[in-house]
């Protein structure tokens, strides 16, 4: 009797789990298609990797995004984050800064978070930076399967976050596309309980 009654909670907490991941697979999928632009205080433009101080096709498709968006006039700045991945000399932020210099943004208009390795250490950059903003609302910047986690990290470190995903970045239009869904799917449920 107390095997069976073991194996019904076992049942039941797997089924539990499975609807919990299928619910966050679904929210990351509904999220990808939000586009929330607005006017804000700043556009912030997540970081991804740098070849020799070149954007990689996934950063240049995160800052092209966020030139369109500032060319909306929807922003007075552009904060753009990343720090050094291993062996680099420049970090993802300069990187993005020396594209969006030669892309027309003013030097006066762009801030740099160039400490983050991880989502959570590049918005809380973010926030260092804005702490003196009465007003902290912010369009986020990445690919579309990161906005939904990108938005519950940056809502509960007290950001006004607005999601606005690339839509050219390669890993959109490619098959791996499904990879980082279901990656975002299993780390949204982790960053509600344990992301403070």
């Amino acid at each position: 009797m107390g095997q069976d009654r073991g194996q019904r909670v076992l049942r039941a907490s797997i089924a539990g789990l499975l609807l919990i991941w299928l619910g966050s697979m679904g929210a990351v999928i509904e999220w990808e298609r939000r586009d929330e632009a607005r006017p804000v205080i700043a556009i912030v433009v997540m970081g991804a990797a740098q070849y020799v101080g070149h954007p990689s096709p996934v950063l240049r498709a995160r800052l092209d995004h966020a030139l369109s968006l500032w060319q909306r006039s929807l922003a007075r700045e552009v904060i753009l984050t990343g720090g050094e991945g291993l062996g680099d000399t420049t970090s993802e932020a300069a990187v993005g800064r020396r594209y969006m210099l030669q892309h027309g943004v003013p030097d006066s208009a762009i801030r740099l978070e160039n400490q983050g390795r991880t989502t959570s250490e590049s918005l809380h950059g973010v926030v260092r930076l804005m702490e003196h903003e009465a007003d902290k609302s912010v369009i986020l910047v990445s690919d579309p399967f990161h906005s939904l986690r990108l938005g519950i990290v940056a809502r509960r470190l007290g950001l006004v976050p607005y999601t606005s995903p690339t839509r050219t970045s390669p890993i959109s239009s490619s098959g791996s596309r499904w990879k980082y869904v279901l990656s975002e799917s299993l780390k949204v449920p982790l960053t509600l309980l344990l992301e403070r």
